[in-house]
């Protein structure tokens, strides 16, 4: 590379030069400082032995790969904050709507009830819902006989078996089903309110559900 050649690309690259800003306090090493680098680089080489035109290039191509991942970083970076806007924006809209959550207790409101389903993965002969109190009684058992596999819901009254409207609390819902001949546990997922939304620095969304307390929003199996 000739004294000519050397001193056009320095002309070339100074008029890429970024104006000088506020330093900040970092190890990276940016696209300002690398061209910093590569021009004080030129301008103090050996004029004797000038660089050779491949390394040259193959810096070049080292600082366009910089920009490009710089540019990429802000893309990603814009794109998952849209991203969590847009899921606070859906989990605030689902305030004072109720959710379908996998757990084994419910609150029952005065006069109120419990709705859920359970998920059968093959049909069954003898499908039941058991509820228990606080202190582990069993208070009511809804018999729902054969079912086909699939979502089967049920909804508790809030009545025992004697007919009796039983007290606002919690209980604990407890679902069997006959599976070629034996009796096997099965998850239940119980209705709930949504009474607010709280997002965590890191953008995690958590649900805070009446009588259950918070959970994860990817959690949620059915909104109502």
């Amino acid at each position: 590379m000739s004294m000519n050649s050397v001193s056009g690309a320095n002309d070339i690259l100074s008029q890429y030069a970024i104006a000088p800003q506020e330093k900040k306090n970092s190890n990276e090493l940016g696209q300002d400082a690398f061209m910093e680098l590569l021009i004080t680089q030129l301008n103090n080489q050996n004029p004797l032995e000038p660089q050779d035109n491949s390394q040259f290039i193959a810096q070049l191509a080292q600082f366009s790969s910089l920009e490009g991942i710089q540019q990429l970083n802000n893309t990603v970076s814009s794109t998952a904050s849209q991203f969590r806007s847009t899921q606070a924006l859906q989990a605030s809209a689902m305030v004072g709507r109720s959710v379908f959550v996998p757990a084994d207790t419910g609150a029952l409101s005065a006069a109120g009830s419990i709705s859920g389903f359970v998920d059968l993965g093959v049909a069954t002969s003898d499908l039941r819902i058991s509820i228990y109190n606080a202190t582990g009684e069993l208070v009511r058992q809804i018999d729902m006989g054969s079912q086909e596999a699939g979502e089967v819901e049920f909804v508790w009254d809030g009545k025992n078996d004697k007919g009796e409207e039983m007290p606002a609390g919690t209980y604990q819902l407890r679902a069997e089903a006959s599976m070629g001949g034996v009796s096997e546990q099965l998850q239940t997922y119980i209705s709930a309110n949504v009474n607010s939304v709280s997002i965590a620095k890191n953008g995690a969304l958590t649900l805070n559900l009446a009588g259950h307390g918070p959970i994860a929003v990817e959690d949620v199996r059915q909104i109502n």
